[in-house]
């Protein structure tokens, strides 16, 4: 998008306002189907929808969602948080079939985080998703970052400006688009933005930070989303709500022309000083396009409210109509985005393939299209690139020892608080992955040192055993659990699924894997029992 959108004008007192109200508005909802006032909101004008796990079930009738909502609006977009790896929201019951963004930068292999992304894109857009919450182009330069953390492709700048575009790239290949977050960085904070404001020092417009919002636009990203983060010395305001962050410095600095899509308006990061009416129209005053609602608010009194609040906003001087009216013109303007990169995906599909597997790709799901192939059976085929990053991000130090596949580890979780971004109803971990290999099996899990100790405390010390932890540097009483269990049983395996840093002792077996997607999870399990 070259500059701004045209803007349709209109007084005050149009009866077009509230059509333009509901444009910017992208909100979630309760169930398996759209309800009743979701249609009657999308057929007079609402913006696009954000789905959550509480939405999914399976990919068919994920796929008959989508096609309910673009036939009450056929430019709704759609959209979902599908990092991959931890945070996943199509296999939230399984775990994601992908490894995260941390795993890819370890790897360190642009073309492979192009490869991994297009699956996820084919897959999203065969279920008629039209844009996807990702990729994560924050640089986590602290490591007890407690919102971030594997979510990001690592700690050097340059690194995750790579990735970042890259990432844009292989979604966008699919045809879905991409949504580079969380703008103007995340990385450096010690306060997760659901539950607070979390503030970073002064970011100037070539700061390292900065490069992979770069990265995403030169690679072409139709949207970016904002952090309610401050920037001190730049606003005392959220980013999400500051005109110098979202016009001066990413319009007016970087050249961004595209969707500016806020996070989710419900957090603490605005909330807390604030309703989430007012946030909304301080967001859009400020520059935002799309508002995310629906996190944790899902209702239809929640999504009237802001509306009509929007619409209030602009009938007393609070919000200038013209600003309102650019903001719907930028969702159109991605909207009709989705559907010139869903047609170049589909003709370079058929120009590459005839026939055979070549019917597998081909995308389905999503406005004025009919289903040629199951979305289920498509995604089987489609995960080659996953599996290989996957396996390529596991590090393991220290020797690795094979062991019995037909023996069962006793595997012991230390429990720690899990990220919000994540979401409860993810399964993960390698708990998961060990249930299918060895059925029957019932892995303990312990949340404080005394309880790791009566965990492995009736085992013999031939017995093998797993110990799967997240981060445990940050966390004394992890440390101070390990080193017990470790000195009664120096062959334990330590699985660390988190943010790397923790040193293990000398001889032990410590498996990191950057992440906790099922897809690595298998890798474990395989490379732990294979040898």
């Amino acid at each position: 998008m070259n500059g701004s959108a045209d803007t349709a004008r209109s007084s005050h007192r149009s009866p077009d306002l509230r059509a333009l109200a509901l444009a910017v508005v992208q909100p979630g909802f309760v169930g398996l189907t759209p309800p009743d006032w979701l249609r009657r909101e999308l057929d007079a004008g609402l913006g696009g929808v954000a789905l959550f796990a509480r939405n999914i079930d399976t990919l068919e009738q994920v796929d008959a969602l989508t096609t309910a909502i673009h036939a009450a609006r056929p430019g709704a977009l759609i959209a979902v948080d599908e990092e991959a790896g931890d945070v996943t929201r199509l296999e939230h019951s399984t775990g994601s079939s992908w490894p995260g963004n941390l795993a890819l930068g370890v790897v360190d292999d642009e073309a492979l985080t192009e490869a991994v992304a297009r699956e996820i894109g084919v897959l999203l857009d065969s279920v008629g998703i039209d844009l996807v919450y990702a990729p994560v182009a924050d640089v986590n330069n602290n490591p007890a970052n407690p919102v971030i953390g594997v979510r990001s492709f690592g700690a050097d700048a340059r690194l995750v400006a790579r990735h970042t575009g890259a990432w844009v790239r292989g979604i966008q290949s699919a045809g879905v688009l991409a949504c580079a977050k969380h703008f103007p960085g995340h990385g450096d904070t010690a306060v997760d933005s659901h539950l607070g404001l979390p503030e970073v020092d002064f970011i100037a417009p070539d700061d390292a930070v900065l490069q992979p919002f770069r990265a995403a636009i030169e690679a072409g990203t139709v949207s970016i989303m904002s952090a309610h983060i401050v920037v001190r010395g730049l606003d005392d305001r959220p980013s999400t709500l500051s005109h110098r962050v979202l016009v001066d410095l990413l319009r007016g600095q970087l050249g961004f022309g595209g969707l500016a899509l806020s996070d989710g308006m419900e957090m603490g990061g605005i909330t807390g000083a604030m309703s989430l009416q007012q946030g909304c129209v301080r967001a859009i005053a400020a520059g935002i396009d799309l508002l995310c609602i629906g996190g944790g608010l899902a209702d239809e009194d929640t999504v009237l409210t802001v509306v009509d609040e929007l619409v209030s906003a602009v009938h007393s001087g609070r919000l200038d109509e013209a600003r309102l009216a650019d903001a719907a013109s930028r969702v159109q303007w991605a909207a009709e985005e989705r559907q010139r990169l869903r047609a170049a995906a589909e003709a370079g599909t058929e120009s590459a393939s005839t026939g055979g597997a070549g019917a597998e790709a081909v995308r389905t799901g999503g406005v004025g299209t009919e289903s040629i192939v199951s979305p289920r059976a498509r995604a089987a085929v489609h995960k080659p690139a996953g599996l290989d990053a996957a396996r390529r991000a596991v590090v393991v130090r220290g020797p690795v020892r094979a062991f019995d596949r037909l023996t069962a580890p006793v595997i012991v979780e230390l429990v720690a608080p899990s990220n919000i971004a994540v979401g409860h109803e993810t399964r993960s971990g390698i708990s998961a992955a060990a249930i299918e290999h060895w059925p029957g099996l019932t892995p303990l899990r312990a949340d404080t040192e005394e309880a790791v100790a009566r965990a492995v405390a009736g085992t013999n010390p031939s017995d093998r055993v797993w110990l799967v932890v997240r981060d445990p540097r940050r966390r004394a009483w992890m440390e101070a659990a390990l080193d017990r269990v470790l000195a009664d049983h120096p062959d334990a395996v330590v699985i660390d699924t988190g943010w790397p840093g923790w040193t293990a002792p000398e001889g032990t077996t410590h498996v990191v894997t950057h992440g906790a997607a099922r897809v690595t999870a298998d890798a474990v399990v395989s490379l732990l029992t294979e040898g």
